[in-house]
């Protein structure tokens, strides 16, 4: 991966690049997790990736194990990294319902997190997407979100790009508490 830009501004960029990233490998994929990692040290540490990396940017994101299969929230609490990680970013496959849709499915309660997952993704105007949250040990997160497949005047499928800082508060919650002491 490559063009990260600055730390100071540039965890978007970063965000973004994973999306890019694993978008390259298409849908139906598992979360995956990325360290990011200043790009020098990593060259310091391994030379040999010196003809991959953009030497110029201040971060590279770099893909780590697969997260074992469960509770994402239990497998990200078990998380602690080394003091040359900076950051890290997670990309998830979800589904995202139209407000009133989410009405409907709060009436299920937050009893059986399974049957309300079944439901969301059961439900007739679902959309899937890919979202990214990518945050800096520093505090400084972004969001970026791929929805998948929607069509466009033309009948054709185009996914849509969504970047906001706020699109998934709880997720970002959790990768910060991955850099607490």
């Amino acid at each position: 991966m490559t063009e990260s830009g600055k730390q100071a501004s540039g965890v978007g960029a970063l965000a973004r690049e994973v999306e890019e990233f694993v978008a390259s490998a298409g849908w139906e994929q598992p979360p995956q997790l990325f360290a990011l990692v200043p790009t020098q040290a990593l060259l310091a540490q391994q030379p040999e990736l010196a003809g991959q990396l953009d030497a110029d940017a201040e971060l590279t994101p770099v893909a780590q194990e697969s997260l074992p299969e469960g509770d994402l929230a239990e497998a990200l609490g078990r998380i602690a990294w080394p003091d040359l990680v900076v950051g890290c970013a997670l990309a998830q496959e979800i589904i995202v319902l139209p407000p009133d849709a989410e009405e409907e499915l709060g009436e299920l309660g937050d009893s059986d997190a399974d049957r309300l997952r079944q439901a969301a993704a059961d439900h007739p105007r679902r959309t899937e997407a890919r979202l990214v949250a990518a945050v800096l040990r520093e505090g400084e997160a972004s969001c970026v979100m791929r929805l998948r497949g929607l069509s466009d005047v033309d009948g054709e499928p185009v996914d849509e790009i969504i970047e906001r800082a706020d699109l998934a508060p709880n997720l970002v919650e959790a990768l910060k508490a991955t850099f607490a002491p």
